[in-house]
């Protein structure tokens, strides 16, 4: 199958960005970044600069693969990663637009790859649990029902690819930051830090600049890991809780 491409092309965060048009022969078995795979071989093989992309584990795992194509974070398919879906979603001919994740708190580093490291302050502000070193406690030491076992496993879920602040118009953070927080509020284990770390986590994505929920709900939508709208409301929650108990 052939198919067009038309790819954002930037050198770094400070240079001027354009579209480039490329043509790729594929076949509907590969995956999207194997038919990128191609399309860099072919740029090599020409003394052409390959487009850069950000990759790892190629299952739907890491999250790495941050593409917005033709408009859709990770593309047409929902509930997949970019890595994850395959040129069989298109058809012999179609014209496909890829771009990078864009947010003023996702700097572009090259091509279609972009800074997400802010993601990881807001994690490491409060995205963790105390616990006592020394030998591990047995499995069943702190029991957890089963309902909110699975209810934080689903929250747990998250992959912090970063596709939600790219569907959102107002380009927020809060599914991911929602799902961090409401994982950990959920178990025994994350009691401790409980109050302090939903204002610790809010705090920092505030100060990285990530715009405001107005409930559009793109971010579900845009999630591979189909997290729901839920997540922000317990997080709500939980910040009002934090608020009034710290007067």
């Amino acid at each position: 199958m052939k198919i067009k491409l038309t790819v954002w092309r930037q050198r770094n965060r400070n240079a001027q960005g354009a579209f480039k048009d490329y043509e790729v022969e594929a076949s509907p078995d590969m995956s999207f970044l194997e038919m990128f795979d191609v399309l860099n071989e072919s740029l090599i093989s020409k003394g052409e600069e390959p487009v850069a992309f950000d990759h790892d584990c190629r299952e739907g795992i890491c999250g790495a693969c941050s593409m917005v194509i033709n408009g859709s974070p990770h593309g047409p398919r929902q509930g997949t990663t970019t890595c994850q879906l395959h040129m069989r979603s298109f058809q012999d001919g179609d014209h496909i637009v890829v771009e990078p994740w864009r947010a003023r708190a996702f700097p572009i580093i090259k091509d279609l790859v972009v800074d997400r490291s802010s993601f990881d302050r807001i994690q490491q502000a409060g995205g963790y649990i105390t616990v006592n070193t020394g030998a591990p406690q047995d499995a069943n030491a702190i029991p957890i029902g089963k309902a909110e076992a699975d209810e934080a496993f689903d929250y747990a879920a998250c992959i912090g690819c970063g596709a939600c602040v790219a569907a959102c118009p107002n380009a927020s953070a809060m599914l991911f930051t929602a799902s961090k927080v409401a994982h950990l509020s959920l178990l025994p284990q994350g009691a401790p830090e409980r109050r302090d770390r939903v204002r610790r986590m809010v705090t920092a994505m505030d100060g990285e600049g990530f715009g405001g929920c107005t409930n559009h709900g793109e971010c579900s939508a845009a999630c591979p890991k189909e997290i729901g709208q839920d997540a922000i409301t317990l997080l709500n929650r939980e910040f009002m809780r934090a608020g009034v108990s710290a007067k």
